[in-house]
């Protein structure tokens, strides 16, 4: 798939840099929308869907975290960068609890802001089928439905959390602190309920390793 059909959401209020961005980003290749506040940004993905988000954090009406957080909670897994002054640990950490990729500080090179960019197209699963194939079993990310050679597979909402999580990360190694976040909703999110149900995914067929001290990796086919 070319840049050209590539649809990045920029949302920044500063007006000059927005500009710039935009220009940039259109010189690139990219088909760029760009919108100056969380409000507007919302509104329209509610009507398009769009393949990158460029998000600045301190933005009027719905800051970029929490912009972020409502996309991420209405299933949207369009891979998402944020622009920021801020990259204290307790920033960073905001950043990627409610579902960033990446991030990049200002004032930075655009030359690496477009890395950052292609490497998060790169790494989306979204980017190119919301049908995922792992061995015989297929993930529909539209409908946030498991199957297992054709026959679906019931799961509990934070099992559906994980499993997206890891095809998303499929090959590296994500912490067990952020695995049990993604399953924490009302009445789960432990240590033991992890392993409970990466158990069941692995009884599915998933290839999940215990990377000792570390965390656990969804290996490559």
């Amino acid at each position: 798939m070319s840049k050209k059909s590539k649809k990045v959401l920029l949302v920044e209020d500063d007006l000059i840099l927005g500009e710039t961005l935009n220009e940039m980003l259109e010189s690139e290749g990219y088909n760029s929308y760009w919108v100056k506040d969380g409000q507007e940004a919302l509104n329209v993905t509610f009507n398009d869907e769009f393949d990158l988000f460029l998000f600045d954090i301190n933005i009027p009406f719905i800051n970029g975290l929490e912009l972020l957080k409502d996309l991420r909670e209405s299933s949207d897994l369009t891979p998402a960068i944020f622009i920021t002054a801020n990259v204290d640990i307790k920033s960073l950490k905001k950043g990627f609890d409610v579902g960033a990729d990446d991030y990049i500080k200002k004032p930075f090179d655009f030359d690496e802001l477009i890395v950052r960019i292609e490497n998060a197209l790169k790494k989306s699963f979204k980017s190119y089928n919301h049908i995922i194939e792992y061995e015989n079993l297929k993930y529909d990310l539209k409908q946030n439905k498991l199957f297992l050679e054709d026959k679906e597979v019931h799961l509990s909402p934070s099992e559906h959390n994980l499993i997206k999580h890891f095809l998303k990360n499929i090959g590296t190694i994500i912490t067990k602190d952020d695995l049990i976040y993604q399953t924490n909703t009302e009445m789960e999110g432990s240590d033991s309920v992890l392993r409970v149900q990466l158990s069941k995914l692995k009884k599915i067929g998933f290839k999940i390793t215990n990377i000792r001290s570390v965390g656990y990796r969804l290996e490559k086919l």
